[in-house]
């Protein structure tokens, strides 16, 4: 540990000196280019960039790793089981984000994953809202994205819940995007790229005739990162590895309508996909609070 007599560089030195270290690699993605240079003069060795051998080398997760992903993902469960209580017609997207946030803070969460998306109503159709203002009223969707850090790795899920009542388009369209995912999940294993995975959930879309609807790809993985490789999209080559770990969200977004997103992370078996999302989802949760 570096602390006041021993600082962060004097390790890094005296750890170089030890193992004869004559090239050093640094995360070119991760570094700005003050620290860069000044991690350059503090060690008296030129950096060279490592690209993503570290995103890839971090892909399959040891149990150890897993099983802080577990208690984050706990965590956030926990939050959301708080909120669903909570919601209500009148309600800001801000306000149901706040609650997300505080109750995962409550549950024992190191900080947010990532800034949460809560959005409700027509901007349910935008993948990546931005939480504000807007007034949840009866009939609309709320779809909440959000997770949490526990162990300094990421928790990632979204739950798409109508308030009030549902329309039977909206239903349907819930179950166009649940059958996607279950059927993404039943094609992950390892050894299969991630094209594959995507193309699984991407034809029930597109046969349902939503397929203009879902524009981007199936998955992600995740750790200490929320992003990190190999990804689960129409352009994901990449064999799937044992222990990786990957988001299953598919989702359909009708223009100034609505949109239905449903996300769980999976791990990456010898012969499977382990969910290890335990939030319920088997059909369309409408509130009535």
């Amino acid at each position: 540990m570096f602390d006041r007599e021993r600082s962060l560089n004097d390790l890094l030195r005296a750890a170089l000196k030890e193992c004869g270290a004559e090239k050093l690699a640094a995360e070119d993605e991760k570094l700005s280019f003050a620290r860069w240079r000044a991690a350059e003069k503090a060690l008296g060795l030129s950096l060279l960039p490592s690209g993503d051998l570290m995103a890839q080398l971090r892909a399959s997760k040891s149990e150890e790793e897993i099983a802080c992903m577990i208690r984050a993902q706990r965590i956030s469960e926990k939050a959301l089981e708080a909120v669903l209580g909570i919601i209500r017609p009148g309600m800001t997207e801000n306000e149901v984000m706040a609650e997300l946030v505080y109750h995962m803070l409550k549950n024992g969460s190191e900080g947010n994953s990532f800034d949460p998306i809560v959005v409700t109503g027509a901007k349910t159709s935008m993948p990546h809202g931005v939480p504000g203002d807007v007034v949840i009223r009866e009939g609309d969707f709320v779809t909440m994205d959000f997770g949490c850090l526990s162990g300094g790795y990421c928790s990632d899920m979204t739950r798409t819940v109508a308030v009030g009542y549902a329309t039977e388009e909206m239903r349907a369209v819930y179950g166009v995007v649940l059958e996607a995912q279950l059927a993404g999940i039943a094609a992950a294993r390892s050894g299969v790229p991630g094209k594959l995975i995507d193309k699984a959930a991407r034809d029930v879309i597109e046969k349902a005739g939503y397929g203009a609807y879902f524009g981007h790809g199936f998955g992600h993985s995740l750790g200490l990162d929320i992003h990190e490789p190999p990804m689960a999209g129409p352009r994901g080559e990449a064999p799937m590895a044992v222990n990786d770990v990957c988001s299953a969200e598919p989702g359909i977004y009708l223009p100034g309508r609505f949109g239905v997103r449903i996300e769980d992370v999976m791990i990456i078996r010898e012969n499977g996909a382990e969910v290890i999302t335990k939030a319920p989802k088997s059909e369309l949760l409408v509130l009535r609070n």
